[in-house]
């Protein structure tokens, strides 16, 4: 499996646990909770669940059977990001001719 797929499926997987602990926190959240927020709730809600939930699933991560961190991160080993060998030229950048 490629690194980009594994970063996809690490980023897509824990947002859409968030999302559903989200959507039934504010499902069952007390209306003097949610009221204030109005319309903007779900777009306040999410990203500060999302927030959470991420940073709770990285943090018990290296404690978790093999299963349950392909179950709640979407694949169970962390990615390794390497710098570009130095001798191969940035392809971002122009040459001199």
């Amino acid at each position: 499996m490629s690194d980009q797929l594994r970063g996809w499926l690490r980023t897509v997987v824990p947002a859409a646990w968030s999302t559903i602990v989200a959507l039934l926190v504010t499902a069952g959240a007390p209306a003097e909770l949610t009221a204030p927020l109005g319309d903007a709730g779900a777009a306040v809600v999410v990203p500060l669940v999302l927030a959470a939930v991420y940073a709770a699933f990285r943090k018990i991560e290296p404690r978790l059977p093999p299963w349950v961190t392909w179950l709640l991160l979407g694949f169970n080993t962390a990615l390794s990001y390497e710098p570009p060998a130095v001798d191969e030229p940035d392809p971002g950048r122009h040459r001199a001719a």
